[in-house]
């Protein structure tokens, strides 16, 4: 699809604007009240997988309203926080690309991982009950979880491809 990056705002519209401007974004859309945020991304949720960017009690409902929803500044809040998929710690957006490339290969190494166990039990159940030696079973079974925690133990040399968000 297609993907398109836009700022709901309080403030005023030509700061909003500016500041898109600045960092890249397709579109600002200020002076917006609390409400006024929650029916935005409650439209655009209906066509488009979104996320909501939120620090503030008062963006909670728009965060609940959106796919997923980010607190920034976890120090702040408590609702934005409650509300939130993915809270960053800081108050650095920078991270974000880092976040989502994060989960991502999470997601891709829990997947890899899964069919190594079950690929393993898939043959060592036949195997067994057709006369495969079960010391040599054992083996191998723990031989394969093994490999799935020296797997998932890559995700700790994770380092995000460069980010692509524009840094003012």
């Amino acid at each position: 699809g297609m993907r398109q990056l836009v700022m709901l705002s309080g403030d005023h519209q030509e700061a909003a604007q500016s500041i898109a401007r600045e960092l890249g974004l397709d579109d600002a859309r200020g002076d917006l009240l609390p409400e006024e945020k929650v029916a935005e991304v409650s439209k655009l949720s209906q066509t488009h997988v979104t996320a909501m960017v939120g620090d503030g009690a008062n963006d909670a409902p728009a965060m609940a309203a959106a796919s997923v929803s980010i607190a920034m500044g976890a120090a702040g809040s408590d609702v934005a926080l409650e509300t939130a998929d993915i809270a960053l710690m800081g108050d650095d957006l920078a991270k974000l690309p880092f976040a989502i490339a994060l989960a991502q290969a999470s997601n891709r190494i829990t997947r890899q991982n899964l069919w190594i166990s079950l690929g393993t039990i898939a043959f060592l159940l036949p195997a067994t009950i057709l006369g495969f030696r079960l010391g040599a079973a054992v083996v191998l079974h723990e031989g394969s979880t093994l490999v799935v925690v020296a797997n998932a133990l890559r995700l700790l040399r994770f380092r995000s491809p460069k980010s692509t968000l524009p840094v003012a």
